[in-house]
């Protein structure tokens, strides 16, 4: 199944819209999971609204994501944690983790994905393929070549990151992404509906 993930950041929401009604509407135009990005949320806060999205997500089988937050994705009932660079190894938190709990990972070089293969990474985010669209990056775009690259470096999926638009977003899965996760993609799509829609 191709893998269309919303990435959150409740800072860039147009104004008037809520993080609970933009997770619905990413969900009802073709997102397959959401990645909940609230650094700054108290714990209590980033508990209560994963609670809140995968009761929302439950019925159609859509899979919520915690980042960095490994206790509070357990502890709400998420399908799985995504660890930025930096974070402890996957190997560290598999051993604890329930059967069938996602552990992705951040990457942005080729040896980055080789060590989160070696790691146990069920996936990892790959970027930025192209500008980003949501936020400054200092790294320099891998472009579609690079990411070609990226996916035939590991076996585990690849989900392209950085610049996502519609008009890029199947160049990418043609280059062999598993998928693609972006902020700006979902959060400024109003009532279009993504691609990859059927799959």
């Amino acid at each position: 199944m191709m893998v269309r993930c919303y990435i959150t950041d409740r800072k860039l929401l147009a104004p008037g819209m809520t993080l609970v009604n933009a997770i619905a509407r990413a969900m009802g135009n073709g997102a397959n999971w959401i990645q909940i990005r609230e650094k700054d949320l108290s714990s209590r806060a980033l508990y209560e609204l994963t609670v809140q999205a995968v009761a929302m997500a439950a019925p159609m089988g859509i899979k919520i994501l915690v980042n960095s937050r490994f206790d509070v994705a357990l502890a709400a009932g998420a399908a799985g944690v995504h660890l930025p660079g930096g974070s402890p190894s996957p190997k560290n938190w598999r051993a604890i983790a329930p059967p069938g709990f996602l552990i992705g990972t951040s990457c942005h070089t080729l040896a980055e994905l080789r060590a989160a293969q070696d790691e146990g990474a069920d996936y990892a985010v790959f970027g930025p393929v192209f500008p980003p669209r949501s936020k400054f990056s200092d790294l320099a775009p891998r472009g579609l070549i690079g990411l070609e690259r990226a996916v035939r470096a590991v076996k585990i999926p690849i989900l392209a990151l950085g610049g996502i638009t519609h008009d890029n977003a199947e160049e990418c899965t043609a280059a062999g992404a598993a998928g693609i996760a972006a902020i700006s993609f979902f959060q400024d799509g109003g009532r279009q509906v993504y691609p990859f829609q059927a799959s």
